[in-house]
């Protein structure tokens, strides 16, 4: 299991689907293909795979012990979820349990959850199905920390129209619902909300109305978790370009420029959500765009 100390805080990946390919077309359609093979030389195989067509993508979320307590960044996808519109994500039964116990974690274990944005894949281990079909809390002792703009987005009460339309069939209903029900749930909104004195969460909108990421500050060190401001390392050289399930597509390069600007001039480690591989890079600008710098180093 992948871990990187920050300073004093200490961050395990834990994997719910490992890399798998999907279409190129379908993720990033308004891409050109020539954006894909200027870099191919860097992104095959770990993050493309020219011959198929597809880039790679992995499903995981980021635990972090801080200050004694344990919080964990996004929840994967989940299992038993009607996903018809994502049949990846329809019907799962996924060890993603049996991962947090092998890094010593049992559900009563988090204090915190953090939802970067409220998608199939980040919220689903938020609640499982018990055996008398109710979802319940998966972390009976967690706040789950959301946006209040991705909450009343998705609320399916308040009649939003959106660009992702029947891919999120259910899941504020399975997965955020129960645990607002259970007072769980923290709502917040503003300019940032603190965690504890070494995270703190800023919004980033546009993937969703309440996208955010989750900033590290301990001792001389630096992080930020992108959540899905970026899905290919293209994007940190091509950071214009938008995959399909952007809400907003002018909002999502603006945050995703601000936060690619601000993890380089603070030589801050970048963890996106889906990026397989060596998963985190260090990145740098070059004249008015930006590069890898390095990879993360685990251990």
């Amino acid at each position: 299991m992948d871990t990187i100390t920050l300073g004093t805080v200490e961050i395990t990946r834990v994997v719910e689907l490992p890399a798998k390919g999907r279409p190129r077309e379908r993720v990033f359609p308004d891409v050109p293909v020539e954006h894909w093979q200027a870099h191919e030389n860097w992104l095959a195989p770990t993050f493309l795979d020219p011959a198929a067509d597809e880039i790679r993508l992995v499903i995981q979320t980021w635990l972090i012990r801080s200050e004694g307590r344990t919080i964990l960044i996004d929840t994967g996808v989940g299992n038993d979820r009607e996903r018809p519109a994502m049949p990846a994500f329809h019907h799962l039964n996924t060890h993603y349990l049996g991962e947090l116990a092998a890094a010593g974690i049992r559900p009563q274990d988090v204090d915190t959850v953090i939802c970067t944005h409220v998608h199939s894949d980040h919220v689903g281990w938020n609640t499982r199905l018990t055996d008398d079909g109710e979802w319940r809390p998966t972390f009976p002792n967690a706040q789950y920390v959301i946006s209040r703009a991705d909450f009343d987005y998705w609320n399916p009460a308040n009649g939003h129209r959106t660009r992702s339309g029947p891919r999120m069939a259910n899941v504020f209903e399975d997965s955020v619902a129960p645990v607002h029900r259970a007072g769980q749930t923290v709502l917040w909104e503003g300019d940032h909300y603190d965690i504890d004195a070494r995270l703190r969460i800023e919004p980033a909108p546009g993937h969703t109305p309440g996208s955010s990421v989750v900033w590290l500050r301990s001792g001389s060190d630096r992080a930020v978790f992108a959540g899905d401001l970026l899905h290919s390392p293209l994007q940190i050289v091509e950071p214009d370009d938008c995959p399909s399930f952007d809400e907003d597509e002018p909002r999502a390069r603006e945050s995703r420029g601000r936060a690619l600007g601000e993890a380089a001039d603070r030589r801050a480690l970048l963890f996106p959500a889906h990026f397989p591989g060596p998963g985190a890079a260090e990145v740098q600008r070059v004249g008015d765009r930006f590069a890898v710098k390095e990879w993360a180093a685990w251990r």
